[in-house]
C-alpha cells in the first residue's frame, strides 16, 4: 500500500511538473502570385560648368512574375516553450527559422533560427532576453507600417532603413538593420500602466590586440568594434492611442589604433589604414488612434550614416542624412482590412568636389527622394487563415532607385533603376499554426 502510495505520488509530482512547463511548435505558411515592374529610365549627366552632357545611362524596364512566400506575414516555423518557476518568475527559449515555402526549402540550409534564437528570464520586474532578436529601431518601424515591413507594401521608410546603407561599397551593409546577434536586451514589465519599452546591446565579438607604433618601439591598443549595437525602445498604449519612439546606433565598421602601412593587421577591406569610424544613426517616433471605423497611422523617421577618418592626410570626413515619413490607414471591413500606406524618404547626400584644370569648384549633388503607394486589402476565411491582395507603386527622382520588390524573398530579384517608377502587386493566401 505504502509503495502505491508512493508510485501515485510520484505521478503527481510528474504531471505537476509538467504542468509547469510547455512547448510549441508554431509557424506561417505564406505564398503568393506576385508581380515586379520597372519602367525604362535614359538618364543624362550634365556638367555643371558648362551644361553640357558629359554621359548617358539607359536602363531597359524589366519586370518578373513568381511565386513569392511571406507577403503578408513572413514564412517561417519555430519552437517556444516556458517553465514556470513559481512565485511570477519563469524561463523560456525561442527559436525561429524562416522558410522558402515555394520551393519547399529552408531559406538558411542547414536549418538556422535566424529570425529569432533567445532564452530569458522574466518575472515582476520584467525580461532579460539573450541572443538573436529584433532591434528597437526596426520594433518601431513594423508597430506602425499597416503592411508589417512585408510584401510589396513595405513602406519606403523600411526599405531605407534596410540593410543596404550608404557607403555599402565601402564599408559592407547594416547588417543590424532589422535584427542583431550577440544581444542582451531587457524589457520592460507589462504592469506599468500602459508603459512599455526595450534596451538592447548587441557584443561586436572582435579580437582587441597590440600592434607596434610606426616608427617607435611603443605599443598601442587596436580593436575593431564593427557589428556592435546599441538602442532603445519606448512607448504607451492606452485605449484607442499607441505612440513610441526609438533609437539606436550601429558600427558599420571601425578601427582604432595606428597600424604599420603593410602589415597583416592593416584593414585592407576599404583600403584604410589608421583610425576610422563609421556608424548608421536610426531614429523614429510613431503614433496610431484607432477610431474603431478605422485606425490612423504615422511615423516620422531620420538615419544618418557617418564616416571619419581624423587620422588620414588630408582629414576624411562624410555624411549621408535620410528622412523619411509615413502616413496609412486600417479600416474593418466585415471578415476583412483595407490597409493604405504613402511613405516618402529624402536622402541628403555630401557635395562634391569638381576640378577642371586647375580650378576646383563645389558641385551640388541631388537628394534622391523616393515616394511610394500602397493599398491591400487582407480577408480572414478563419483565425487561422486569410486570403490578401496588396498593390503598390514607387518613384523615383535625383537618382533615387529603390526597386518594388520586398527584401524577404526568396527569388532573385532585380535592382532599382535611378529615376524610374515601379509597380507590383501579391495575390496570396496565409495559413498560420
Amino acid at each position: 500500500m505504502k509503495k502505491s502510495l508512493l508510485a501515485l505520488s510520484a505521478l503527481a509530482a510528474c504531471g505537476g511538473a509538467q504542468a509547469q512547463s510547455s512547448v510549441t511548435l508554431f509557424g506561417v505558411i505564406d505564398a503568393s502570385i506576385s508581380h515586379y515592374a520597372s519602367s525604362g529610365r535614359t538618364n543624362v549627366t550634365t556638367s555643371p560648368i558648362t551644361g553640357l552632357p558629359t554621359a548617358v545611362t539607359v536602363v531597359p524596364s524589366r519586370s518578373q512574375t513568381v511565386l513569392g512566400n511571406g507577403n503578408n506575414a513572413s514564412s517561417r516555423f519555430g519552437f517556444r516553450g516556458t517553465e514556470d518557476l513559481g512565485g511570477g518568475y519563469a524561463a523560456s527559449f525561442w527559436l525561429e527559422s524562416p522558410i522558402g515555402n515555394d520551393s519547399g526549402s529552408i531559406e538558411s540550409n542547414p536549418v538556422s533560427f535566424t529570425r529569432r534564437s533567445t532564452v530569458s528570464l522574466s518575472g515582476p520586474f520584467g525580461e532579460l532576453r539573450l541572443g538573436r532578436d529584433y532591434t528597437p529601431t526596426y520594433r518601431n518601424n513594423a508597430t506602425f507600417d499597416p503592411f508589417g515591413t512585408v510584401g510589396v507594401g513595405t513602406s519606403a521608410v523600411q526599405q531605407a532603413n534596410g540593410p543596404a546603407a550608404y557607403r555599402t561599397g565601402v564599408l559592407g551593409a547594416d547588417a543590424n538593420s532589422t535584427r542583431a546577434s550577440n544581444s542582451v536586451a531587457y524589457f520592460l514589465p507589462p504592469s506599468l500602466g500602459g508603459f512599455y519599452g526595450q534596451v538592447m546591446y548587441a557584443f561586436h565579438e572582435n579580437v582587441k590586440q597590440q600592434a607596434p607604433v610606426a616608427g617607435t618601439a611603443a605599443l598601442t591598443d587596436v580593436g575593431s568594434r564593427k557589428g556592435r549595437y546599441v538602442g532603445g525602445w519606448f512607448g504607451y498604449a492606452s485605449g484607442p492611442l499607441n505612440v513610441a519612439a526609438s533609437y539606436g546606433e550601429s558600427t558599420l565598421g571601425n578601427f582604432s589604433g595606428t597600424l604599420l602601412t603593410g602589415t597583416a593587421t592593416a584593414v585592407t577591406a576599404a583600403g584604410i589604414r589608421g583610425a576610422y569610424d563609421a556608424k548608421v544613426k536610426t531614429a523614429n517616433i510613431g503614433a496610431s488612434w484607432d477610431f474603431d471605423v478605422v485606425k490612423i497611422v504615422g511615423e516620422l523617421s531620420k538615419r544618418k550614416t557617418e564616416f571619419e577618418q581624423p587620422a588620414a592626410v588630408p582629414a576624411v570626413s562624410d555624411s549621408a542624412d535620410q528622412k523619411g515619413f509615413l502616413v496609412g490607414a486600417l479600416v474593418p471591413v466585415g471578415a476583412g482590412q483595407l490597409k493604405f500606406s504613402y511613405s516618402r524618404v529624402k536622402t541628403t547626400l555630401p557635395n562634391t568636389i569638381g576640378v577642371i584644370g586647375r580650378i576646383s569648384y563645389p558641385v551640388d549633388t541631388p537628394d534622391p527622394t523616393v515616394s511610394k503607394l500602397a493599398i491591400g486589402y487582407v480577408h480572414n476565411l478563419s483565425k487561422r487563415t486569410a486570403l490578401y491582395a496588396t498593390v503598390a507603386r514607387v518613384s523615383n527622382r535625383n537618382m533615387a532607385a529603390q526597386t518594388i520588390s520586398p527584401a524577404n524573398q526568396s527569388v532573385t530579384m532585380f535592382t532599382g533603376a535611378p529615376n524610374a517608377k515601379g509597380t507590383g502587386y501579391d495575390f496570396g493566401v496565409r495559413h498560420t499554426f
